[in-house]
């Protein structure tokens, strides 16, 4: 990558001009204006503090040095106060263009995890419904880091935490339940703060042909029977709604295993040994303060019950004191912000470093339909399901658009944009690209240009301005994964597709590709060729196919 090799260039220069002078921090960045060049550093005003010569004095002595070290600059110019501005030499993005034509799938992977164990725990939704696109945004971004990471020499797990007991799930059995004593003929006052909607009908009926007799059940045992089923079909409805979407997990973990596995009595135990549990109101607490969260937490309430917070003592602690993982990532609604002090409190405890543990936040989704934004509520059932926007507007489209900000932004999803077939369309836009080098190729073979050996193609044929910007726009893809991985930030992979999008298709509209030079025609093709792989190996980043026609 370009910047760290300028950055190891200087560093070596300022070594061999002045010396070890320790830790330094200067930054390389693109100036806003092409006059500047294509890269500039601060680091002459950042050495002006260690050195006893002037930032232009330092700037220069290190320009010079600079020119002598490499080919990469065709040009390097000092300007005041101090800052040194680089031109790179076209030469360099050439060879990255062959660099891309050998690696292909491979091109822009980087090992920056050196093979640690990394646990992804995302959707994790409660099995009280069918998933909603909210859920669906969380799904996008959890698989797509996924394969970022994966990309970037991480050992990744995907996990789904099935949150299959407490209160919530006593509440979705004695909605069934009610449901299904409405379908059986009784007079039922369905309570507001139950689980409402077409699908509890649904598990209702499921329950009477498999139970006929329900109803004549001892209640609490009819209940028991309806929480179960309900369960088990609502994760299968959302396991093959997210194989659907093209998310499919490692592993299912259970919460109520943490209590048949006696893993919460082993946290629990551990923690009373350390002295952080005390009794207060018939109820154990945790002594939450002494690790920075705002006030103690419940562990056992009164009644006895383990509290939500205890469980995921017990898995976190799991996740690393037992199956060993570097790093656990986990992704919430935004929902559940309050949470995470506590969590990382709990970590502390016991001996774990609280930023093993990565949380990100997904904020809510929007659903604007015909220019309004729809109202959605879970438990009264007004939601639109994930299944049926991939049934409307298809997988790419959907995961596309999840993907297309920041976890921490508000997302309005336009389903009338999603469905155009258009350059409106951001994912269009991408795909089509794509399908378009896809169709220059077809006609190249139509032509006789059948194989091509790119070793000898003269790619110093590519010298317009469109093209070099091309050829800096490859470069810059192995810095956006870089970025995206040690970010946590897919989005920034979606971004740069359309970027390259946008510059490919106004390149082919200025530029005939097929041409009666054929070296010219051949250096066009690789400069092509290269823009597809990395159209390519993006998408699969995003989880979105790369289709070869549209």
């Amino acid at each position: 990558m370009i910047k760290r090799k300028i950055k190891e260039l200087i560093e070596e220069a300022i070594k061999e001009l002045f010396g070890e002078i320790g830790e330094l921090v200067f930054e390389i960045e693109k100036p806003k204006k092409e006059i500047y060049g294509d890269y500039a550093t601060n680091v002459a005003l950042v050495l002006k503090n260690k050195l006893n010569f002037s930032p232009m004095e330092i700037a220069n002595k290190l320009a010079s040095k600079l020119k002598e070290k490499t080919p990469i600059f065709s040009q390097i110019d000092v300007v005041n106060p101090g800052f040194i501005n680089f031109w790179i030499s076209p030469q360099y993005y050439i060879e990255n263009l062959k660099k891309i034509l050998e690696l292909k799938d491979e091109y822009g992977k980087i090992d920056l995890g050196k093979g640690k164990k990394v646990l992804i725990e995302f959707v994790s939704a409660n099995p009280t419904g069918p998933l909603h696109i909210g859920h669906g945004r969380g799904a996008a971004y959890g698989d797509s880091l996924a394969r970022v990471l994966n990309f970037t020499g991480y050992k990744v797990t995907k996990e789904y935490y099935i949150n299959d007991k407490g209160t919530q799930m006593d509440i979705l059995g004695e909605s069934v339940y009610l449901r299904a004593k409405e379908l059986s003929g009784e007079n039922i006052q369905f309570p507001e703060d139950y689980y409402k909607g077409k699908y509890i009908y649904d598990i209702a009926k499921e329950v009477l042909n498999l139970y006929p007799d329900l109803i004549f059940m001892e209640k609490e045992k009819a209940i028991k029977v309806c929480k179960e089923l309900a369960i088990k079909l609502i994760l299968e409805d959302i396991k093959r709604d997210l194989e659907n979407f093209g998310v499919f997990y490692d592993n299912w973990y259970s919460e109520s295993s943490l209590y048949e596995n006696s893993k919460v009595d082993k946290v629990l135990n551990i923690l009373k040994e350390k002295g952080l549990i005390y009794e207060k109101e018939g109820a154990l607490w945790f002594k939450a303060t002494l690790f920075g969260d705002e006030k103690d937490r419940v562990l056992i309430r009164s009644n006895g019950e383990a509290t939500y917070f205890t469980g995921d003592i017990a898995y976190h602690y799991e996740k690393f004191m037992e199956r060993n993982f570097d790093i656990a990532i986990n992704i919430w609604g935004a929902d559940h912000h309050g949470y995470i002090s506590r969590l990382k409190a709990a970590l502390q405890a016991f001996g774990i470093d609280q930023e093993r543990l990565k949380i990100l936040l997904i904020q809510m989704v929007n659903l604007i339909e015909s220019g309004e934004k729809k109202s959605m509520s879970t438990r009264e059932g007004e939601f639109l399901e994930l299944k049926e926007l991939v049934k409307e507007v298809g997988v790419d489209a959907t995961r596309f658009i999840f993907l297309s900000r920041s976890a921490d932004s508000p997302l309005d999803f336009d389903l009338e944009l999603a469905k155009k077939q258009s350059q409106e369309n951001p994912v269009y836009y991408v795909q089509y690209a794509h399908a378009r080098i896809c169709s220059i190729f077809e006609k190249a073979k139509e032509s006789g240009i059948n194989e091509i050996s790119w070793k000898n193609v003269d790619f110093k044929k590519i010298n317009e301005k469109e093209e070099i910007e091309l050829l800096k726009k490859f470069e810059e893809f192995q810095e956006v994964i870089e970025s995206a991985s040690q970010s946590l930030a897919p989005y920034k992979i979606t971004y740069y597709l359309l970027e390259l999008a946008k510059q490919f298709h106004e390149y082919y509209s200025k530029y005939r590709i097929l041409t009666e030079d054929l070296s010219l025609t051949y250096a066009r093709l690789g400069l092509c060729l290269a823009c597809k792989i990395i159209l390519k190996n993006g998408l699969e980043l995003l989880g979105v196919s790369a289709p070869k026609k549209m």
